[in-house]
């Protein structure tokens, strides 16, 4: 799809729209390179998407607005999606990519927070503290060690081993428990952790089974009956991953039987676009199980490190063209650059593509400072620095070329 050529100043005031209460950094460094910033705190449906997003550049969201190929295409504008946390399946970025549109995400930087509230759910559920709590507040003394532990000792089986999972074993290990992990790809081992051959094995040997997976559709599904029934009786089950990853009607059947002896979960299969809105779950009421309104990486720190580093990364996007870390985009690391303006080329990855731009620019006399190319599956991204202003017939003659997807041209 070939789309008109964005200037540098896009004739106009550029547009940001921010959803799901994101932190005032994230509003304030967008707002300071002159963008017109409006916030919501909710999630919006697909149809208030496409209306709010008329006349808009960058667009930020958490988890719950889902950005589908519809809403992209419904978008002429967008520039830039921010997913101002870990996944991005709320995102359709194949869309996004086939209409030019970078989506960015943050990767780390709530990685310590969800960390800790993992160590902080293992401890209160082993020492059964959610019971003992509402037993006080009963007005019942409960004092019995009965099925309380400590964790030093036990093993921690951790599904998933990207960077929570990985921070989460170095920490454990460092309270005295065993740690064991089971992933797909191939991840070293830290510490004294040990790799499972498979999830079968793990789930017979923890004491304490944790989910740290990602939103790829064929994680759908993972955790049902089977794998608990597998669990050692009395192990602990959490998940802080995605929630339709488990069977959550399993684990219900699970902690009643005895068999699960506790569980935190802090995502669900569905859950509500807004503070305060009502929440539904078989889970609710049962004894020694935590629930959190998928608030595992929502610490005041986490959410400023967020704000801060995917917008920062829009705001690169606009300025210079790098795409470094987005999800959707070939990645290039550019900096301001040496020549007089730089033209930013999305296009479909077909052979030939770098020579007809280069053809061109040479045809309406633009000589080349500098150039990089990416690609990225279906997508290739050319970067090229030139020492002249690019006269409005160059510019058209590349949108013209039947490979453009987007063309911006950067002062």
């Amino acid at each position: 799809m070939v789309r008109s050529a964005d200037t540098a100043h896009h004739r106009g005031v550029l547009r940001a729209l921010l959803l799901e209460n994101l932190h005032p950094l994230a509003s304030t460094i967008l707002a300071s390179q002159g963008i017109e910033v409006t916030t919501r705190t909710g999630a919006l449906d697909e149809d208030e998407l496409i209306e709010a997003l008329d006349g808009v550049h960058l667009l930020g969201i958490r988890s719950k607005t889902q950005v589908t190929d519809r809403v992209v295409a419904a978008a002429p504008d967008l520039l830039a999606i921010g997913a101002y946390c870990i996944g991005t399946n709320q995102i359709d970025l194949a869309a996004a990519a086939s209409r030019g549109v970078a989506a960015f995400n943050a990767p780390f930087s709530n990685t310590r927070s969800v960390v800790e509230i993992a160590l902080a759910e293992i401890i209160a559920l082993t020492r059964r503290l959610t019971v003992l709590d509402r037993a006080m507040h009963d007005g019942i003394w409960e004092k019995s060690a009965t099925g309380s532990h400590e964790v030093r000792g036990r093993t921690l089986g951790i599904i998933g081993y990207g960077n929570i999972g990985t921070q989460l074993s170095v920490l454990a290990e460092n309270l005295g428990m065993s740690v064991i992990f089971y992933d797909t790809a191939e991840k070293l081992a830290l510490g004294n952790a040990r790799r499972m051959d498979s999830l079968d094995e793990l789930l017979e040997a923890a004491d304490v089974v944790t989910l740290h997976v990602d939103g790829r559709s064929g994680n759908a599904g993972l955790f049902g009956a089977d794998q608990f029934a597998r669990m050692k009786p009395g192990a602990i089950f959490l998940n802080l991953s995605r929630g339709f990853v488990v069977d959550y009607a399993a684990l219900r059947d699970a902690v009643l039987s005895g068999h699960v002896a506790g569980a935190a979960v802090d995502v669900f299969p569905v859950e509500p676009k807004r503070r305060g809105d009502a929440f539904e779950s078989e889970l609710r009421g049962l004894p020694n199980v935590i629930l959190t309104p998928h608030t595992g990486g929502s610490t005041e720190e986490a959410q400023e490190a967020i704000g801060q580093f995917v917008s920062n990364k829009m705001r690169d996007y606009l300025a210079t063209g790098t795409t470094t870390l987005s999800v959707n985009l070939p990645n290039l690391a550019l900096d301001q650059g040496t020549g007089i303006q730089r033209i930013a080329h999305l296009h479909r990855n077909t052979p030939g593509v770098l020579a007809a731009v280069n053809a061109t620019l040479a045809e309406h006399g633009v000589n080349i400072e500098g150039q990089l190319l990416g690609t990225r599956g279906d997508i290739g991204y050319v970067v090229t620095d030139v020492n002249s202003d690019v006269a409005p017939d160059a510019v058209e003659a590349l949108l013209r070329m039947p490979q453009t997807v987007r063309l911006r041209v950067l002062s």
